[in-house]
């Protein structure tokens, strides 16, 4: 028999959505670490679903525009490697705590075994690179690969570093802060809106049900510029645990280095060093903070931050042994006006290219 609710019930089950489950041991609350950096390979990998996605999220528009009738074939290749329908390569995935190279060397040091397995499984679902679906033990298909995920680094992400580690690197300062005073469980629920934490167990919303055991080995918070919607963790015992999630974003904040005209007219306008400060400043940072992202002493960095809350562009306060810089709104005023001004030159640029027919 049909219960009376029935319909309500069962729109109620079709709306829960699957959740990723980690659990935590009290080894690893002490153990949860927050990355030092954007990584590079999750950077590449996550950007790829962006790629020739014309709906895709604004945010990423005019990196999408200019990467997308760039990219060579050997790049391209990587794409398709990489797309986020269906299966992808795992081994593409990085592994935590390894530098640049390191991650490298992990994808090109894959058993030949996995390597066939996985490329056998993804040429099941669609086109490959012709030199990914002959035999994958050939020394000329490793060639391809290393080509591939380079090329792409290289014309996709190298281009855009300085920018995109200046975001990720502003939302790990604000994270510090939240562990530093608050402590861990405030870290872990101020990562995304949807992640609950209830001890011993953080629950996120994601695309599958599935169970993460960390049995002691700890936890890594990395942020991802190219990360969308909601955070993910990959869940196979034998990968360090990494929780990736999303940043929040500015719009037309991804400019290629050398290129930036924004802060190119606020280094003109405040210094190039103070210019860089009033950007890193964006949602705050503490004295030490702001001294790492601008390369600087501390007491350079405090210098810096002083002329700017001289001038009403920032706001300092004193918390336990260190002081938190924010922009004021007036400071924000002006990050928002050169990102408006830049665009507008942009426009104004394009127009004057296209003359009426006959013009001089």
């Amino acid at each position: 028999m049909t219960p009376k609710d029935g319909v309500t019930t069962h729109a109620r089950v079709r709306r829960r959505l699957p959740m990723l489950r980690i659990h935590f041991t009290s080894e690893d609350l002490t153990r949860v670490r927050l990355a030092s950096g954007p990584d590079p390979r999750w950077e590449a990998i996550l950007s790829t679903h962006h790629v020739n996605s014309a709906g895709g999220p604004p945010v990423f528009a005019e990196w999408r525009s200019r990467v997308e009738s760039a990219l060579s074939r050997e790049a391209r290749a990587y794409v398709r490697l990489a797309r986020s329908r269906g299966c992808s390569l795992d081994f593409l995935a990085p592994v935590a705590g390894a530098g640049q190279d390191e991650r490298h060397d992990t994808v090109l040091s894959t058993s030949t075994a996995r390597f066939r397995n996985e490329l056998g499984i993804l040429g099941r679902q669609g086109e490959m690179p012709r030199w990914a679906a002959g035999p994958p033990d050939s020394a000329r298909a490793w060639r391809q690969l290393a080509t591939a995920l380079r090329a792409y680094h290289d014309q996709a992400i190298a281009p855009y570093w300085s920018a995109l580690r200046r975001d990720v690197g502003t939302d790990i300062a604000a994270r510090a802060r939240i562990l530093a005073g608050a402590g861990t469980a405030a870290l872990l629920a101020s990562v995304h809106p949807s992640i609950t934490w209830r001890e011993p167990v953080l629950t996120i919303e994601t695309s599958a049900e599935r169970d993460l055991h960390l049995e002691g080995r700890g936890l890594t918070l990395q942020p991802a510029y190219f990360c969308w919607r909601a955070p993910f963790s990959l869940t196979g015992q034998a990968l360090a645990p990494v929780l990736v999630y999303p940043i929040s974003h500015r719009m037309s904040s991804l400019q290629p280095s050398g290129t930036d005209q924004h802060e190119r007219a606020l280094a003109a306008l405040l210094g190039k060093t103070r210019g860089a400060a009033l950007v890193a400043l964006t949602y705050g940072a503490s004295t030490g903070e702001l001294a790492r992202q601008l390369g600087v002493s501390a007491p350079s960095a405090s210098e810096h931050a002083a002329v700017l809350r001289k001038a009403g562009l920032v706001a300092s306060q004193r918390e336990r042994n260190g002081v938190w810089h924010t922009l004021t709104p007036l400071g924000h005023a002006v990050l928002d006006a050169g990102t408006t001004l830049r665009e507008a030159g942009e426009r104004s640029r394009v127009r004057s290219q296209v003359r009426p027919t006959g013009a001089p």
